[in-house]
């Protein structure tokens, strides 16, 4: 019988247990995305907490495109000898390390915003108002070879893998969804057209790494929009990445550049979570199909709260691993209180106000800020 605290492997990664820390932009890095003593100190609570495997906020992998504020960078060398002290400091605690890399195209919340800013086509985003530049193909081909560099670079530095960031509206996120990518070239089109762009940039993104190293993408389960990713779509390019060499495939959901998401909470952060169990591990429906279809691990993030609801799922479904963001916000040491046997309810109401608080802090904690 399958164990939430048994032992498993992915490639050459071995995970203590089925638990991961998602990921979650901290706005803590400097403004050229380099590492802080508040971001390491984040980190390291995580890492003491008995977290078997870690996702890190996104990183942004060209220097020019600067999506948010406070947010890691990826895009050159000079990061690697901080990211090492980091992944380091994970080790030494027993969790596993993935740097999550991304391009956020016409989601960025960057005031000002970035000069250039690409996207599949010049279509407007309605939540932030930005037309980005259609991406000819010498810029996705750029694009392409910037992921790969970024990806060398987060093995360079001791990660345990790396994680393509493809949901929640970002650019990859936006070529698979068509309100947004109206091409009529190669990657455009049917999903398999959509989805050229993520596969391409996974194989240079091997290339890099070779064959050992873990490579996982978070991938919307669907956009939640009439003209956008459908669940059957998502898994189709899933089984295109299983095909292709993929590691895992982390489930979310929702497309957060449109407003309609956001407004009727049906975006990767839901609230109300915890108002019934019914309510928790959202995305699980699409995520269980997903782990049926294909034999990698698939990780269910977005709502997962009573460790007896991810008891049921893991045992009634082929779904591997579980993530966790705002409840390990709230409590950093979650896990290692489940793993005593003390199944308490987690602290977190799923209010969302931790990501109005500096740090992404709990507002029910008491030292709501690490500067205080």
């Amino acid at each position: 019988m399958k164990s939430l605290f048994e032992c498993t492997t992915i490639k050459n990664m071995k995970l203590k247990n089925r638990f991961f820390k998602a990921a979650v932009w901290e706005e803590l890095a400097t403004e050229d995305g380099h590492m802080t003593d508040e971001l390491f100190q984040v980190y390291e609570e995580i890492a003491k907490g008995g977290v078997g495997t870690i996702f890190t906020g996104y990183a942004y992998v060209e220097k020019d495109e600067h999506p948010n504020p406070g947010m890691m960078g990826i895009y050159d060398d000079s990061f690697i000898t901080e990211y090492k002290k980091l992944t380091d400091m994970a080790h030494s605690h027993g969790a596993n390390i993935i740097m999550q890399i991304v391009y956020g195209g016409s989601m960025t919340h960057l005031v000002p915003p970035s000069p250039v800013i690409w996207g599949p086509s010049a279509v407007k985003n309605e939540l932030t108002g930005i037309v980005p530049v259609e991406m000819s193909k010498e810029d996705i081909l750029y694009l392409i070879k910037s992921y790969g560099k970024a990806a060398g670079r987060v093995k360079q530095a001791g990660f345990d893998g790396v994680e393509l960031h493809a949901a929640h509206g970002y650019l990859l996120s936006q070529f698979l969804c068509p309100h947004y990518n109206t091409r009529t070239d190669e990657y455009g089109g049917n999903i398999e057209n959509r989805a050229r762009i993520i596969l391409e940039i996974y194989d240079e993104i091997r290339k890099t790494v070779g064959d050992d190293f873990p490579v996982f993408i978070k991938i919307n389960s669907e956009d939640f929009i009439d003209d956008g990713l459908t669940s059957e779509e998502s898994i189709t390019v899933s089984k295109m990445l299983e095909k292709a060499g993929i590691d895992g495939i982390e489930v979310s959901g929702g497309n957060e550049s449109a407003p309609s998401v956001v407004e009727n909470n049906l975006g990767p952060a839901r609230r109300k979570v915890v108002l019934s169990k019914d309510r928790e591990s959202y995305f699980r429906e699409h995520a269980a199909r997903l782990a049926k279809a294909v034999s990698i691990p698939v990780v269910l993030t977005g709502g997962n709260r009573h460790i007896e609801v991810m008891e049921d799922i893991l045992s009634s479904t082929n779904i591997a691993y579980f993530a966790l963001g705002r409840p390990m916000i709230s409590e950093p040491n979650l896990i290692n209180i489940w793993a005593k046997g003390e199944y308490k309810v987690p602290k977190c109401v799923s209010c969302n106000q931790c990501y109005k608080l500096y740090g992404r802090r709990c507002i029910f904690n008491s030292n709501n800020s690490i500067n205080n």
